[in-house]
């Protein structure tokens, strides 16, 4: 009993981060890299994820608004709770995830300069995700025989509007709006390797109060992930990753902008087991092509803590 506990506990060091991906706040929560999205782990384990991200660079605004030459620099702390769960004999996870951004940076407004500076609760998000396919649910026991092949998942993702909001100012860290992102995934082992896709849309409601009072509609973000992920000794793997998104033309009294956004974003990740119950994941991205001004650039850092299971 005890060696099939610590067989399981070591083949689960292998998936050291489920939920800590992108943790830059609600400026960039639809140009998020996650790796390992759909990895399955055994029912009843907790996580518990803190972390800090930098950004720094160009960020868009609708065309109607007289803002130009925005340079924006955000700090974002993170802390987030997911539970793998046991869905009709399918793994599935649940995931909480409250942000605390800073932000400060300076652009022209009607040809002139000012400077913004600002601190407070970003946009909560809420997840649930199912695999669908090749990751059924199981017993920390049972898990030690557990072999990847073919995943395919899904989600739905939702942002609240439960954050710092200023209808007075142009950049704000809150969005005041609801946003939804079903997603769909897939994952294929390949010896060390492991292959990832995945496919979302995000979905916007109407912010009513935006900038003086104004009607800002979005139309929806379709963003296509892929990732290459190689698992090294000692349970490290490391992630070239790449994003693109396209979409997301915004309207203002019904008044329609041209900042249709498509762009490119890439990235690394690298995540390093401390023990079965911590890791640490470092990440980064960068924009390398953007119609729209996304070209930001993206560091950070997240610490987890697994716990029950039978852990």
């Amino acid at each position: 009993m005890h060696r099939a506990r610590a067989a399981a506990c070591r083949r689960f060091r292998w998936f050291p981060a489920l939920v800590a991906g992108s943790v830059a706040g609600s400026l960039a929560c639809a140009q998020e890299i996650e790796p390992r999205a759909y990895s399955n782990a055994p029912v009843g384990v907790n996580f518990l994820i803190a972390g800090y991200a930098y950004t720094a660079g160009a960020v868009p605004f609708d065309g109607a608004l007289p803002v130009s030459n925005a340079e924006l620099r955000t700090s974002n702390a993170v802390f987030a709770y997911a539970r793998v769960l046991d869905l009709w004999g399918m793994s599935a996870k649940f995931d909480a995830i409250l942000p605390y951004s800073w932000l400060s940076g300076n652009a022209h407004v009607r040809g002139e300069p000012v400077e913004r500076i600002v601190d407070g609760l970003a946009d909560p998000r809420f997840r649930l995700s199912v695999n669908l396919y090749g990751a059924p649910a199981l017993s920390l026991r049972e898990f030690r025989d557990y072999e990847q092949d073919l995943i395919i998942g899904a989600s739905l993702q939702v942002s609240a509007p439960a954050s710092q909001y200023d209808s007075t100012r142009v950049v704000n860290i809150g969005t005041n709006r609801w946003s939804f992102k079903p997603e769909v995934g897939i994952s294929k082992a390949i010896g060390r390797w492991t292959l990832e896709s995945q496919a979302a849309v995000t979905l916007f409601t109407e912010n009513r109060d935006f900038f003086g009072g104004n009607r800002r509609q979005q139309d929806p973000i379709y963003s296509l992930q892929g990732h290459a992920i190689y698992r090294l000794p000692a349970g490290i793997w490391a992630s070239l990753d790449v994003t693109y998104f396209t979409g997301g033309r915004t309207t203002i009294d019904g008044v329609e902008n041209s900042d249709l956004q498509q762009n490119w974003r890439l990235g690394a990740t690298l995540a390093l087991p401390v023990d079965v119950n911590n890791s640490v994941k470092f990440y980064a991205s960068s924009g390398v092509s953007s119609r729209t001004g996304n070209d930001y650039d993206l560091i950070g850092i997240a610490w987890q803590y697994r716990w029950g299971g039978g852990l």
